[in-house]
């Protein structure tokens, strides 16, 4: 979280082996919890229905086990997890949907905030990430290199087709 680092200074300076208390803990469970929800959305849903958020979990997974494993990145994939910031209003939306909820005060100001979440801790995250690996691609071993690039290379554009998506559905119906 931001928080994270006016605590702790040097992680912006060093993300691959700089990480505050907890932040390895808290990447693992982030593991556990998107392998819990792959597993859910596989036994509960239609895979026409699932197959993007399958696909965006399994890259997130990868991307995430591998900090977990080598005990590097973690500061690189507390970053990433900023982007979740904006989850709370996208499954906020869902649930107004669901409940039928549309065309209600509450879900006019969510599809706002989720908006502007969604560009500042999506969009801007995910661009500050992939400018960080370029700017380090030389201190990087190429394998882990390979893993970030193909990582950004899946999320950037799955996060600009859903951003084109909602904007269609809640602004320009």
């Amino acid at each position: 979280s931001p928080c994270r680092f006016c605590l702790h200074p040097g992680l912006s300076e060093d993300l691959v082996g700089t990480h505050p208390p907890g932040a390895h803990s808290l990447v693992a469970v982030s593991v556990g919890y998107f392998l819990e929800d792959f597993v859910d959305m596989l036994c509960n849903q239609k895979l026409h229905q699932s197959w993007e958020l399958l696909f965006h979990h399994s890259v997130v997974i990868v991307c995430f086990g591998i900090a977990v494993l080598l005990h590097q990145y973690v500061g690189f994939a507390l970053v990433a997890l900023l982007v979740e910031i904006n989850s709370i209003f996208l499954h906020l939306r869902q649930i107004l949907l669901m409940a039928n909820l549309v065309h209600t005060t509450c879900y006019r100001l969510n599809s706002i905030i989720n908006l502007g979440t969604y560009v500042v801790f999506r969009i801007a995250t995910l661009a500050w990430m992939t400018r960080w690996l370029f700017l380090n691609r030389e201190n990087m071993p190429l394998a882990t290199y390979a893993v970030g690039t193909v990582g950004m290379a899946i999320m950037t554009p799955m996060n600009i087709i859903l951003f084109y998506r909602l904007l269609r559905s809640d602004f320009f119906k």
